[in-house]
């Protein structure tokens, strides 16, 4: 998914509250006083995998799915697509509130939410058309019982009232406004994230909790129930990464390396791979969740479901995310000619997930009809990969271009 800018720089603006100087200590600076300012390959390159993994994952039927992250975890690419996003957030926006004008801030956040908000509605028509063709013409009228779709011709009226709310959302395309809806309140959250960090950290774990506790969401209609991304839990992924995007701002981390606390994230990312790959110990695992629940622990705490993010989802994605954070090789990696392809990929996230969300979406009919295939399911997927890679270099190269052309132009002048 496309992210704000991810330019990491040294700013004077960001060193300069107490709460930056309280926080982090000398030591925690010298953590990543090695790392090279600049746009942040490690960024780029696991957004771009989060988008491949979500545009198999979005094709379901193939043997391909059962290789991306959700088989390795209890998370997925869509716990790593909201971090990152957050992270991006910080990075892009947080100096404005810093330094800047408030309003101006302000207005550059929704500007951006703005226009999420009109490429999902875009997908969403999109999609729409592609089903109805596929059941008018080419004889799938199973297909419009899927995803989500027959409201729209059960109750037409109130549907198409719901979709330009987002209480009606297809399956496949709920995340853009769960995105939406954190860039809203993104404002909120630096205003106070910028002065008291941790603060804002357990004020997000408060509406977590209480979200599960009391089961709130946000509405649905004209059908029951609320959003499949409820944002008044996910947004606590949102949250911890913009505090680490605005520590990257600033060339410092937010959660600063220690031994022990890597450790432990990693042998906990180690034992939920056993878990999930190893049928005995899952179902030990959930055995011992089951106990815990019957004790009387509420479900977002012992159980899996990602609607309200349950704790072990929040906890497989976080000790990750703080893994891979945290490895030195993965600077490596990312700035090497293998992972060029995942950097294209994550620079134009926007387009590319609103591109790959559709294509999804035809392959999905195409798919209907046919049983699983390891040759066609990786033709179809291998091309929609190679049409997504090549929107990537063509909008990376008209940017490139539109840049030499400026600067060229202001050489001139000057």
């Amino acid at each position: 998914m496309s992210l704000p800018d991810t330019t990491v720089h040294r700013s004077a603006g960001l060193l300069g509250p107490t709460w930056m100087r309280a926080i982090w200590s000398p030591a925690a600076a010298r953590d990543v006083a090695g790392a090279p300012v600049g746009r942040d390959a490690r960024l780029d390159m696991f957004r771009g995998i989060a988008l491949v993994m979500i545009f198999i994952n979005h094709v379901p039927g193939t043997i391909y799915e059962n290789f991306t992250n959700r088989n390795f975890g209890f998370s997925d690419a869509a716990e790593a697509f909201v971090f990152m996003s957050g992270m991006a957030a910080g990075l892009a926006y947080s100096n404005g509130f810093s330094t800047g004008n408030l309003w101006l801030a302000i207005a550059k956040v929704w500007a951006r939410a703005r226009q999420l908000y009109f490429v999902h509605i875009t997908i969403t028509m999109l999609c729409l058309g592609i089903f109805a063709a596929a059941a008018l013409w080419f004889g799938l009228p199973e297909v419009m019982q899927t995803n989500n779709i027959a409201p729209i011709y059960g109750k037409p009226l109130s549907t198409l009232i719901g979709i330009p709310l987002l209480t009606h959302q297809l399956g496949y395309l709920n995340i853009l406004p769960l995105y939406t809806v954190l860039l809203l309140a993104t404002p909120v959250f630096l205003v106070i994230g910028l002065r008291r960090p941790w603060v804002l950290l357990l004020l997000s774990v408060a509406l977590w909790v209480v979200a599960g506790q009391f089961r709130l969401n946000l509405p649905n209609f004209p059908t029951s129930g609320g959003w499949f991304f409820n944002p008044l839990s996910w947004q606590i992924l949102f949250v911890v990464g913009l505090l680490s995007g605005v520590a990257m701002k600033a060339g410092m981390r937010f959660v600063p390396y220690h031994p022990v606390l890597f450790g432990l994230a990693a042998a906990f990312v180690a034992f939920v791979l056993l878990w999930v790959r190893i049928p005995e110990l899952g179902a030990l695992g959930r055995s011992g969740l089951t106990m815990i629940a019957d004790a009387g622990a509420p479900f977002y705490i012992t159980w899996f479901d990602k609607t309200f993010l349950a704790l072990p989802r929040l906890l497989h994605a976080l000790a990750l995310f703080y893994v891979l954070g945290h490895l030195p090789i993965m600077r490596t990696i990312a700035a090497s000619s293998i992972a060029a392809p995942f950097r294209l990929l994550g620079r134009q996230g926007l387009a590319v997930f609103a591109a790959g969300t559709v294509i999804s979406m035809f392959l999905q009919v195409v798919k209907t009809p046919r049983q699983p295939d390891p040759l066609f399911d990786g033709l179809v997927l291998g091309g929609g990969l190679l049409v997504l890679l090549a929107l990537a270099w063509v909008l990376t190269r008209t940017a490139e271009l539109r840049a030499s052309s400026r600067n060229a132009a202001t050489q001139s002048r000057a």
